[in-house]
């Protein structure tokens, strides 16, 4: 991804980014985005932005497999994290949804998937050890709990789905305290003018509201100029 687009998608909340997807897109109705309220372990530290490295597990019951089994597709999986292109987010999803009980993103698997390189985790599943995830590798998750249950790892690369978004490997994702959106590969050239397009038009109405009314009129006429930026 160029560096300078990165930086830009870091510095932009995820609805912002739902908004200049829309701009690019010319038209309203852009629905690749979670649905209702999720979880952020760091609801202060900027979004997380990477192609999606995807995964599923289970935890409220043991594997039924080897546990040779297990471990190798344990080690599978992290394996293809760490192989990951970067920027990446680890998307896992917890097949237990809506009653996760298993918490795999801790102190110990966040700080291994930081290490790997990887942005941040995305998940419907259960994040815990709060207070002790490391700085830079945000969790956005659908809960939290105490335990890890019998947390293992089914599935390596098929696609995924979290609170109603579809996700597959390699998808670009952009996430923080809102949730997250998968950003269409055709709209990405038109995202740095999108983006600035929607900050100005923003700036037309929130300027003058900041600033103070004195008049019902004169939030009239800023709306309309509101509303003829957006065009």
């Amino acid at each position: 991804m160029n560096p300078t687009l990165l930086k830009l998608l870091r510095g932009c909340d995820t609805p912002t980014i739902c908004n200049a997807i829309e701009v690019a897109q010319g038209k309203r109705g852009f629905d690749a985005f979670t649905r209702g309220t999720m979880i952020a372990s760091a609801p202060a530290e900027p979004p997380m932005v990477g192609y999606a490295v995807t995964a599923q597990l289970r935890a409220s019951a043991p594997s039924m497999a080897p546990p040779e089994a297990v471990r190798a597709q344990r080690m599978a999986y992290y394996r293809a994290m760490y192989e990951a292109s970067k920027p990446s987010i680890a998307v896992v999803e917890d097949l237990d949804f809506p009653d996760c009980i298993g918490a795999y993103w801790g102190e110990v698997n966040t700080t291994i998937h930081k290490a790997f390189g990887l942005s941040g985790a995305l998940t419907n599943g259960v994040v815990r050890d709060l207070g002790d995830l490391p700085e830079g590798f945000p969790v956005v998750a659908g809960s939290i709990g105490p335990s890890h249950g019998f947390v293992h790892v089914v599935s390596v690369g098929d696609p995924v789905t979290i609170f109603g978004l579809r996700i597959a490997t390699g998808d670009l994702v952009h996430a923080d305290r809102h949730g997250a959106v998968v950003i269409p590969p055709e709209v990405v050239p038109d995202l740095e003018a999108a983006i600035g397009k929607l900050r100005g038009s923003e700036y037309v109405i929130l300027a003058p509201m900041r600033a103070g009314l004195e008049s019902f009129g004169e939030f009239e006429e800023a709306w309309r100029r509101f509303e003829a930026s957006r065009v």
